[in-house]
């Protein structure tokens, strides 16, 4: 019997729906690829109305200031001066489950802060894990669709959840991280926040360099155990909103402690790891955490709707002196994110309060559309150039200009020496102590041992064997003792 072939909506065969187009093997994404523009296109449509990852969310807004000097690296105008502060909306959020579901449950947790600066919006998005499952946005729908809830049980299935991680071997890091201590976060407070993705910084003389955001948390690493967030889910659903909320009415505002890892943009092609593989970390020792300010929340939304689950999040959201990297994952970001607003919001969204710019203003020649609220009419030109006194391009880039060769197509990532999907999984595993160690074999465990299919329970346990061998030796006798119960 022959295999069945996957084509594109429009029926033509898909040729590799591992890797999306590149300009040259490490390059940036193209417009072009139709099949990756198809299929984010078609999952950010899938839901009505909530979002479709990241739906339950809490927010606060509060500011970030700059203690150290970092014109070095950027021109970013609100870098710019030690002191200097800028005003911020933060969504925390869970990912994986809907909008009536429980915050103390084991996922990862959204981290994406707006700063509303002086030259627009600046959108950071991202989670409290340095890495990511996966490498390629081509493989994001998929992924998501294998960890919500199934469409014929209405919940999320074991079955799903490991055949897709059985099949993503570069998912062992991130599996790592969420099922160890940190996998259940004790509240939003008690967590750190990372950019994840890597980005571009460029300095006021055009020199380029890669930059990792790490926020640390104030108030310390606090999680919970698997047995003390079921009970906590049980009690209270909503628990991480009710703690942040309280935090800052009476007045215990949270903070946070940026700090980013700089790499010359030099250093990037022959950097033992592949750095803008979001599987990913840039080991300290190779680039130290420099600190940069200090992010603090102060005021709680005044209605959770407006605010909060209007609020827009885009990481194509750039100002002069940051800009994006080759990293897949972002790149493919850079449209998604933007399109699922103009869906769920509408093409007006950026117009709604908590995502319009404050310290300055828009102006350009968008019109019209569904809940346009600004009346350009009379006298306002909507073309560019114009004789008149429309607004006019500055002719600045945002960010230096990245070197690309190569030919177009689907690449395997760029070689480096060390860019096996299980190296760094291992190097996490050995830093547990073994009681850490114990309560995360416990946790997979936990799942694998559900799996109706051998052969995908034998496909995981080959990413833990290949991490480290006692960490998979310690899975493999914790899921076979749990299957022969």
């Amino acid at each position: 019997m022959s295999k069945r072939v996957l084509t594109t909506e429009s029926g033509a065969p898909v040729a590799d729906n591992q890797n999306s187009a590149t300009a040259g093997v490490g390059g940036p994404i193209l417009l072009q690829d139709q099949h990756l523009l198809e299929k984010l296109a078609r999952f950010n449509r899938e839901r009505i109305p909530e979002r479709v990852v990241h739906a339950r969310g809490s927010g606060a807004y509060g500011y970030f200031e700059v203690t150290d000097d970092v014109t070095g690296f950027t021109h970013a105008d609100f870098l710019a001066e030690v002191g200097k502060r800028t005003e911020v909306f933060l969504r925390f959020s869970t990912v994986a489950d809907s909008l009536g579901g429980a915050d103390a449950v084991r996922d990862p947790r959204g981290f994406a802060v707006k700063f509303y600066t002086e030259e627009g919006n600046y959108d950071l998005v991202g989670n409290n894990t340095p890495v990511f499952f996966i490498k390629d946005p081509l493989k994001f729908p998929d992924f998501i669709h294998s960890q919500k809830r199934d469409p014929f049980t209405g919940k999320q299935e074991p079955d799903n959840v490991w055949d897709f991680w059985a099949h993503a071997p570069e998912a062992t890091h991130q599996v790592t991280w969420l099922m160890g201590d940190r996998g259940i976060p004790a509240s939003y407070r008690h967590m750190n926040g990372y950019g994840s993705h890597t980005y571009q910084w460029t300095n006021a003389r055009g020199e380029a360099f890669f930059v990792k955001y790490h926020f640390k948390t104030n108030q310390g690493i606090r999680c919970l155990s698997a047995e003390q967030g079921a009970e906590l889910a049980g009690k209270d659903a909503n628990s991480h909103q009710t703690d942040l909320l309280q935090a800052i009415e009476r007045g215990v505002n949270p903070s946070w402690t940026l700090h980013v890892q700089i790499m010359p943009a030099a250093d990037a092609a022959n950097y033992r790891f592949n750095p803008f593989d979001l599987t990913k970390v840039w080991p300290h020792a190779d680039y130290p955490l420099q600190r940069v300010g200090r992010l603090v929340l102060d005021r709680n939304p005044d209605n959770v709707f407006a605010e909060v689950e209007q609020a827009a999040f885009s990481p194509n959201n750039f100002v002069p002196g940051i800009g994006p990297s080759p990293d897949k994952m972002l790149q493919g970001r850079l449209f998604a994110y933007a399109d699922a607003h103009r869906y769920r919001l509408g093409v007006n969204h950026t117009q709604l309060a908590v995502n319009a710019p404050r310290a300055t203003k828009a102006d350009n020649y968008g019109r019209d559309g569904l809940m346009a609220s600004n009346a350009y009419g009379r006298d306002r030109k909507n073309y560019e150039p114009n004789s008149y006194d429309g607004p006019a391009e500055t002719g600045r880039p945002l960010s230096a200009p990245l070197a690309i060769s190569g030919h177009t197509g689907t690449h395997e990532a760029p070689a480096h020496t060390k860019d096996d999907d299980f190296f760094q999984a291992g190097e996490l595993y050995r830093l547990m102590s073994d009681e850490e160690k114990s309560r995360l074999v416990a946790n997979i465990a936990g799942g694998l041992s559900q799996v109706s299919r051998e052969d995908v329970v034998e496909k995981n346990l080959a990413h833990f064997h290949a991490a480290d061998p006692d960490y998979g030796k310690r899975v493999e006798a914790a899921v076979r003792a749990l299957r022969e119960d």
